[in-house]
This record gives structure tokens, C-alpha cells and sequence, in this order.
């Protein structure tokens, strides 16, 4: 049987919706040069953050799991926008902390990438890198 993730989203303003996981809400709007009231991120943003915020999730229980040295993780996301149709066609995720064993820390990364549902979707139609800091 498929298992189902449900979100929903409602307009709340002119250009602001309230996006409701679980019991968990965050605001998504433009920046006042496309026309919004800048009360949350966009959309595409918002999909960065969900992205790095799987990938973070993953890495964490892995480094849990194997009780490995590494603290302080964190990650910066940076993605190639195009413009016809407009959509990412490259994001790299830059993974840093402290940790002594770049090895260790690379084969996590590794776990991590192939256990997210957010980049294992997304991987097929936008070019994801994974680099250790």
C-alpha cells in the first residue's frame, strides 16, 4: 500500500498563503519586487529548504546511528535558476561541521543523499551535488 505525506495551503492575503504540515504552520509570499508582502519564503526557496532540511535530517540520524564524532553540522544550499520554463536546474548543498575524519564524514554524506525522499525525487530533474566543507 502507498503510503501518502499531506500538506495543505491557503490563501491568507493578496500574495501569502499559510502552509500547514502536521501541526506544524510557516507563512509562503513574494518579496515586494515580484509583487508580495514578503511574509515568508517562496516557494522555490521554501523547496531548498525542504531539501536541505531532509538531507539534515538524514545525516544527523546517520551520524546517530554510528555514534560518529561530528557536531555543529551545517549546510548551505545554492541553486541555478533558468528561465524557460523557470526552474532550478543545478542545486549544490555544501556540508560542514566538526569533524576529524573526512572519510567518515563523506560516506555519511553518502547515506544521507540515498535516504532522502526529497533529493532521491528531485535528482532525476535537477543536477544535486553533495560536498563536504
Amino acid at each position: 500500500m502507498a503510503k501518502e505525506v499531506h500538506v495543505q495551503v491557503r490563501q491568507i492575503g493578496d500574495s501569502t498563503s499559510a502552509c500547514t504540515a502536521r501541526q506544524h504552520k510557516t507563512l509562503s509570499d513574494r518579496p515586494p519586487a515580484k509583487g508580495g508582502a514578503d511574509r515568508g519564503p517562496m516557494g522555490g526557496e521554501m523547496l531548498l529548504m525542504g531539501l536541505g532540511g531532509c538531507f539534515m535530517s538524514n545525516l544527523l540520524a546517520a551520524i546517530k546511528a554510528r555514534q560518529a564524532a561530528i557536531a555543529d553540522v551545517s549546510i548551505s544550499l545554492t541553486a541555478t535558476l533558468a528561465d524557460a520554463p523557470p526552474r532550478f536546474t543545478t542545486i549544490n548543498l555544501s556540508i560542514s561541521g566538526s569533524y576529524g575524519d573526512k572519510d567518515e564524514m563523506e560516506k555519511l554524506v553518502t547515506i544521507a543523499e540515498r535516504s532522502c525522499i526529497v533529493a532521491n525525487t528531485l535528482k532525476n530533474a535537477v543536477r544535486l551535488s553533495f560536498e563536504v566543507a
